[in-house]
């Protein structure tokens, strides 16, 4: 391979998403060491510390980060609330109600609702093919995050915690055009940085900042660096790529990530069940990126379009640490 198709290939739509899910995946094992930490605040300084770790690196390597407009700032605010912010909220009240597992499986839905969503919000008809192979990477997601039991109650977070993991893209979608990844990715972040501080200080306590000890400080460095900071540019750049749909077929690959993570870093080797879940995340994969004869519009140039006829996001939509790790999903460990 040639240093020219090299870059090329690493640097394509489907890498880059796959990448951004194994970044994602890695949360799950910081996560058990955090399960006592102060949750907004542990969070509150982990989003604070992305924020400074992308303008620093966006600066030192000459990116340009556009000044949101006016009309940028609802969807940049949309992002945070729903994708950053109340996804925690969801994660934590759900795990009160049911098992982890109930939460993962919630999520393992995202690349289905994304085939469809994401096209029917840019104003296109979904991609047979794309669908098809979502509802196959979903099935291999329950299978990789298991089952559990649940209420009432959370099996609503879990449905909340879903719309949330949805709306941290399509969210994003009007707005990556104009900004671009690392702009969409910075602002984002400090927007939910500003708000879970305040929620920390509510309902932690003003104090909590101070109890945190090393293990917890480390964790939210990794969490700010590698799960937030990487993991967000990553993923936006592959949306901006390959759209909204495509990408979503690669949130099957985090839980992945996750279960051969854990055998790696020496735990228990998961039972069959789930790596026949990983053998159908990749038959999913396989089945939704195949169609290359297809014409494809990237989540840019929808939003492009898009935003002439008031691109709309109504789909009853308006990135992980948790208590618990959730499968291994974005947001509360994103």
């Amino acid at each position: 391979m040639t240093h020219g198709v090299a870059v090329t290939f690493f640097r394509s739509g489907p890498v880059l998403a796959a990448a951004a899910m194994c970044c994602v995946g890695s949360s799950v094992a910081v996560s058990t060491t955090i399960i006592d930490a102060p949750l907004f605040t542990l969070q509150g300084l982990r989003y604070a510390l992305a924020a400074i770790v992308l303008l620093v690196l966006a600066r030192a390597t000459g990116r340009r980060l556009p000044r949101p407009r006016g009309r940028d700032w609802p969807w940049l605010g949309g992002v945070a609330a729903t994708g950053l912010v109340l996804f925690n909220v969801g994660i934590v009240r759900g795990v009160a109600h049911a098992e982890p597992a109930v939460i993962g499986v919630a999520v393992a839905a995202v690349p289905l609702v994304l085939a469809i969503a994401g096209p029917l919000a840019a104003r296109t008809r979904p991609s047979g093919a794309v669908v098809g192979g979502a509802i196959v990477v979903s099935a291999g997601a329950v299978l990789v995050s298991g089952g559990g039991r649940t209420d009432a109650a959370g099996l609503g977070w879990a449905v909340l915690v879903l719309v949330c993991e949805v709306a941290f893209t399509l969210l994003a979608v009007p707005v990556l055009g104009r900004l671009g990844p690392w702009a969409v990715s910075l602002h984002t972040v400090w927007l939910a940085a500003v708000a879970l501080v305040v929620l920390g200080v509510a309902v932690d306590g003003p104090g909590a900042l101070g109890i945190l000890d090393a293990a917890d400080l480390l964790a939210a460095v990794h969490l700010a660096v590698v799960v937030t900071a990487l993991a967000f540019v990553l993923w936006y750049s592959a949306v901006a790529r390959i759209g909204a749909a495509r990408a979503g077929l690669f949130t099957g690959v985090a839980p992945v990530a996750a279960a051969v993570g854990g055998v790696l870093l020496g735990g228990q080797v998961p039972a069959p069940s789930v790596w026949a879940g990983v053998a159908v995340v990749a038959v999913g994969l396989a089945l939704g990126l195949g169609a290359s004869g297809e014409s494809v519009r990237t989540g840019v140039s929808a939003a492009r379009d898009g935003r002439s006829r008031a691109w709309t996001c109504r789909l009853a939509l308006t990135r992980r640490s948790t208590r618990a790790p959730v499968c291994s999903d974005s947001r509360a460990n994103l």
